[in-house]
């Protein structure tokens, strides 16, 4: 009786402690995704650029803007539409974030801690790292993928308002709506295999990048678990995430942004492998690339943000840190 008592406390004691880091991980990535959104959507603006299928589909293109660059681009964005505009969209992502970075955090510790485990001396070997990054980051995606959806909708409506189209969603609320109303509720989860799989390249690079060389520096080094330490190891997680990511990521945009029919049939690519291929076949291997500046010159100060926020929001909690 008093074993099962006890049983019964740990777990309940295990449960809050995921609730409490699963609250406070999501604090810090709302902070972290306000900073850096104006980075988010001047990526995603680039990305869309060039989609020569949809010609050849006989499709209105709604990508036909000028090609431009990164600075330009958000530029245009202020003049066309307004400064605030460079914000369209933030809402979904801060939601995306509640559910998505809450996942992630929360199951990256619990598969370290308790399903892979750490060698006897305390550490936590990279192949073991990588394996729970991205596990945790394809499982915090999946949950996340609806907010996702929405947040790009949102963030592409600014091009057919500036061709005199009228826009297809106002709000989140309405653009959960509008994709129930055209593509079903499994719609809400159109583009997910390549939003997982850029989840998961993205955690295997932020995570186990963030997990190993933290520690690599607390081990080989005389600084201390601190803002100095935590914003060295965020540096080098920025940049690993962003290059292993920006592919999947392109090809995550454009199945999610793609036309559909009046049944729901997407209208350009029948997966993530077929964009992948015409993608490159007609644009280069180097259009996988498009927005590496901005996913980059954002995931880096986004990481940056997010890890030191994080582990003085867990320290002043009097949580121990990551």
């Amino acid at each position: 009786m008093d074993v099962s008592k006890q049983t019964l406390h740990s777990e309940s004691k295990s449960g809050k402690v995921f609730i409490t880091k699963y609250c406070l991980s999501a604090c810090a990535a709302t902070v972290a995704e306000t900073v850096t959104y104006p980075l988010d959507l001047t990526k995603t603006r680039l990305q869309i650029q060039g989609e020569v299928e949809a010609m050849k589909h006989g499709l209105p293109l709604e990508q036909d803007i000028p090609s431009r660059g990164m600075i330009r681009t958000a530029i245009a964005v202020v003049e066309e539409e307004g400064l605030f505009k460079l914000w369209n969209g933030v809402t979904p992502a801060i939601y995306r974030h509640v559910v998505y970075t809450g996942c992630r955090m929360g199951s990256y510790e619990y598969f370290r801690e308790n399903l892979l485990g750490r060698n006897l001396d305390g550490t936590f070997p990279v192949w073991k790292a990588a394996m729970a990054g991205m596990m945790a980051g394809a499982l915090g995606q999946f949950f996340a993928s609806p907010t996702d959806l929405v947040k790009v909708l949102m963030q592409t409506e600014g091009i057919r308002t500036l061709k005199g189209n009228p826009p297809r969603v106002k709000s989140v609320v309405g653009a959960f709506s509008y994709i129930l109303r055209k593509r079903g509720f499994r719609g809400l989860w159109q583009g997910w295999v390549p939003n997982v799989q850029r989840a998961a390249l993205v955690n295997m690079g932020d995570l186990t990048t963030y997990d190993t060389a933290k520690q690599a520096i607390l081990r080989n080094t005389s600084l201390q678990d601190n803002w100095v330490t935590h914003a060295l190891a965020s540096s080098c997680s920025g940049l690993v995430a962003a290059s292993l990511s920006t592919p999947a990521d392109v090809v995550k945009t454009r199945v999610m942004n793609q036309p559909v029919g009046k049944d729901g049939t997407p209208l350009l690519y029948k997966s993530s492998i077929d964009c992948l291929l015409k993608s490159v076949r007609q644009e280069g291997f180097f259009s996988l690339y498009k927005g590496f500046l901005p996913i980059w010159a954002r995931m880096a100060p986004w990481s940056l943000t997010f890890w030191i926020s994080y582990e003085e929001i867990r320290r002043f909690c009097g949580v121990n840190t990551f």
